[in-house]
């Protein structure tokens, strides 16, 4: 096996019953799954759990015969954990057992910010949680683009494909986010600057 095989190849070879295929699939995307849905999901434990029933829908889904391969696997993949945390947040409010602040911070918890450098460090994390608190204030389209964009680091494309929305609509929304983010940061005088 010199070259490596593609997601589809994998998928194919798992449905013909070789398991460790679907192993590799998981190996490979993992952190990015993992990262994605930990940026909506504080609690680690709930985020594992996530992650688990999103590689079961997968497994469910391509035994099923219902997954059709377009190059797209991982946007596929990242749109079933879009949706099972959209329905975790569904069963939450429903339940009314969590407030607004605890659904914020859930949303916006990030450690994208490291350094050695104590002072920078300290600044960084001012920055982190200015730039957080403004998010909060955006529409939750704008607010979904931009964790999608910079805290997720996917491409305009995959957000288009997880969000269901055209490219020209997800551009949009990043576009009206930044214009609303400068409203944010010159009505509230905030400075993002390190120096």
């Amino acid at each position: 096996m010199s070259k490596m095989n593609s997601d589809y190849e994998l998928i194919m070879k798992f449905i013909k019953g070789e398991q460790s295929c679907f192993e590799e699939l998981i190996h490979r995307h993992k952190n990015k799954v993992f990262a994605y849905i930990s940026l909506y999901i504080r609690d680690q434990a709930l985020a594992e759990d996530i992650f688990q029933d999103t590689f079961l829908k997968v497994i469910q889904s391509v035994k099923s015969g219902r997954y059709i391969d377009n190059g797209k696997f991982i946007s596929w993949v990242m749109r079933i954990s879009h949706n099972l945390i959209i329905d975790h947040f569904r069963r939450v409010k429903q339940m009314n057992t969590v407030s607004n602040d605890n659904y914020e911070s859930d949303i916006f918890n990030s450690t994208k910010f490291a350094e050695n450098n104590a002072e920078a460090d300290m600044i960084k994390r001012q920055i982190q949680k200015d730039v957080r608190k403004m998010i909060t204030h955006l529409p939750d389209d704008q607010r979904e683009v931009i964790i999608l964009r910079h805290y997720a680091g996917l491409s305009f494309k995959e957000i288009a494909e997880i969000t269901d929305v055209s490219i020209n609509t997800a551009l949009g929304r990043m576009r009206y986010a930044l214009i609303n983010l400068r409203k944010i940061m010159d009505e509230k005088k905030i400075s993002l600057s390190l120096s």
